[in-house]
């Protein structure tokens, strides 16, 4: 997906009818933009244009190699062994000051709102400013997600991450109810944590027979021409679509009464 191409457009109130009749192609043709196909260099050029943003900006791919391996090293901010040496304070500035996107793809991280008790209101209070709020957790019922404990090397590792899931429920199911917010669980082999605030990242790498919290961090940014920001927005997406929504995901019970039946 292009997710340049569809915040661009959103940002400037520029439908789907009104790029192809600018542009001279038809409905269906951006359809296929926005999935990722890249126009002829007219189209480009056109749609740029009415957008106004820089074409290599839309659509990094059309720039050369050496450029793009030069703007994708440079994406790079800073690279933390671990994620315990993150500062905290980052944590929280980075989703104090988006204004656009906050995506998170994770298993659990419950930690993020034990450490900052007002984090949920503050992502609710994001949304109702017009900020997209997306969160993906595990889905404690995929055998994906539950080999992850297993993989990670702790005893009896399934009950472990399941807990560790429901538990973080129990933090983010505000987030279902929006405006602005949404809450998906997903059961996806899960390499990376992501976490993005509009063209700031942070990816918490996974590492075989590590826990997450042991494993490296990188900080990116995104930069015109660069490719290493845009990967990881599009892993995110794909998760996305294929997440289901935390609602239709839960039985009958309340979170609450399942996590004390798992605690007890």
């Amino acid at each position: 997906m292009n997710e340049r191409l569809r915040s661009a457009m959103v940002a400037h109130g520029v439908s789907v009818d009104a790029l192809a009749g600018h542009a001279g192609v038809d409905a269906k043709t951006i359809e296929r933009w926005l999935l990722g196909r890249t126009p002829h260099p007219r189209h480009r050029w056109a749609t740029a244009t009415l957008l106004r943003e820089d074409e290599t900006y839309l659509w990094p791919e059309t720039t050369d190699s050496r450029r793009a391996a030069t703007a994708s090293r440079a994406e790079l901010v800073r690279l933390y062994p671990r994620r315990g040496d993150v500062p905290i304070d980052l944590w929280w500035q980075l989703f104090d000051g988006a204004r656009r996107h906050i995506d998170v793809l994770v298993y659990a991280a419950g930690y993020l709102p034990e450490q900052h008790p007002g984090l949920i209101a503050r992502l609710r209070e994001k949304g109702r400013e017009g900020c997209e709020v997306r969160v993906a957790l595990g889905d404690f019922t995929s055998p994906t997600v539950l080999a992850r404990g297993r993989e990670e090397g702790y005893e009896d590792g399934e009950t472990w991450i399941a807990s560790r899931i429901r538990i973080a429920l129990l933090h983010y199911q505000p987030l279902a109810a929006g405006p602005g917010t949404e809450l998906r669980l997903h059961g996806t082999v899960l390499y990376n944590s992501i976490f993005r605030f509009d063209d700031t990242m942070l990816v918490n790498t996974h590492v075989f027979g590590y826990s997450a919290p042991y494993a490296p961090v990188m900080h990116l940014r995104r930069l015109d021409g660069g490719l290493v920001f845009d990967t990881y927005v599009q892993s995110f997406e794909r998760v996305w679509a294929s997440a289901r929504p935390y609602s239709a995901a839960l039985a009958a019970a309340p979170v609450e009464a399942r996590v004390a039946g798992a605690a007890g």
